[in-house]
């Protein structure tokens, strides 16, 4: 299974590429950073994004994208772009008639370290020794992009075996 991992950002909007099957390592693909210039209108922002995730989705072929769930207590102003870039993010994912998938940060956490409350710092180790790299990816969006990747490949693999073997058992009751 091939995951497209973004962590949204309307300034810097992390996105990663991984390969695997649930239980076992997964492979870096790709990783990087989408940047948009905080000083151009908002429409030209999204635009940007739309065309670079696009762009990630037909040159890696992804079986899923796997998108943060956005959610904040605190900083509505900040919520709000990332809100944005979210929802480009799903569009991009949905046009190209690939599954999205979302997660919250915690979910995220808790797949990649055993810990939904881990911090920065544990998130991107564990990033870096999940994909046996020698250099841990930066900036931390980078990271947390591959960590909702690595996620929903461990997740949401094991997710769509359990739901196919429901329908495997469904379709043969039905035979009979």
């Amino acid at each position: 299974m091939r995951v497209l991992g973004v962590d949204p950002g309307l300034t810097r909007c992390g996105v990663g590429v991984v390969e695997g099957t649930p239980g076992r390592p997964c492979t870096l693909v790709a990783v990087g950073v989408i940047r948009t210039d905080p000083d151009a209108p908002l429409p030209d922002r999204l635009l940007r994004l739309d065309t670079k995730l696009t762009e990630y989705i037909a040159r890696f072929a992804p079986d899923a994208v796997a998108v943060e769930r956005v959610f904040s207590q605190h900083n509505v102003a900040s919520v709000i772009g990332t809100a944005q870039a979210s929802g480009v993010a799903i569009l991009a994912g949905a046009r190209a008639d690939v599954a999205v998938h979302t997660y919250t940060p915690s979910e995220v956490k808790a797949a990649i370290t055993g810990s939904g409350t881990a911090d920065k710092k544990q998130m991107t180790s564990m990033v870096t020794r999940l994909l046996r790299l020698e250099v841990a990816p930066k900036p931390a969006d980078a990271a947390d992009a591959l960590a909702l990747a690595i996620c929903h490949v461990w997740r949401g693999g094991t997710q769509a075996r359990i739901a196919a073997a429901r329908t495997r058992v469904e379709e043969k009751g039905t035979r009979t």
